[in-house]
């Protein structure tokens, strides 16, 4: 990389004639105009210097601030783009409250995927066991074709995402399907409220 470049100008003591006759000897005295005849030389400098600076170039809407560091703000955005690209709403209705994906902190994310939180195992396996239960109008004889289409969801999503997904999805799955055997087994035809086993 080349940080700058200068030119120098400076004349010779010495005339063409001298330097032709090789008479080189003669020299000019500080402060005299140049003889006829004298050669201008210019010089220059080139100064070379390297920089560590990695430039990093995303489409329009993967907008990355190189700065920060932070993969979070970036997932964030990607997760929201994927969202209005397929016409999904990034606001998920949380009982009386909402969740705003575009305005969630890692904070809020570290909350919700808590044990305890809305994306949860707990609240997340429930949400699917009650859909899951609902479809198949509340009846255990279905078990085995509700738990096919459970296990058929979780096959296309990681095949969607390279055939892994995060812990929290292993755990929410098998979850799902401990809850879909007690209910079965229990022969219980309303739906799960709680956390079941």
């Amino acid at each position: 990389m080349i940080n700058s470049v200068s030119n120098q100008g400076y004349t010779s003591p010495y005339s063409a004639k001298q330097y032709l006759s090789n008479d080189l000897n003669t020299t000019q005295a500080a402060g005299k105009n140049n003889p006829a005849g004298s050669l201008l030389y210019t010089s220059d400098t080139v100064t070379l210097g390297s920089s560590s600076e990695t430039s990093v170039t995303y489409s329009k809407s993967l907008s990355l601030n190189a700065a920060k560091g932070d993969g979070f703000d970036m997932l964030r955005g990607l997760v929201l783009n994927m969202l209005k690209e397929q016409g999904i709403d990034t606001k998920i209705a949380n009982g009386d409250s909402q969740i705003d994906l575009s305005k969630i902190t890692q904070e809020d994310a570290r909350k919700l995927i808590a044990k305890d939180g809305y994306f949860g195992v707990d609240q997340t396996s429930d949400r699917i066991v009650n859909f899951a239960i609902a479809t198949a109008g509340a009846d255990p004889s279905k078990l085995d074709a509700i738990k096919e289409g459970v296990d058929k969801g979780f096959k296309e999503a990681l095949k969607a995402f390279g055939g892994t997904l995060p812990d929290i999805s292993y755990a929410t799955y098998d979850a799902v399907m401990n809850k879909l055997d007690t209910w079965a087994q229990a022969g219980n035809n309303s739906q799960v409220t709680q956390t079941i086993g």
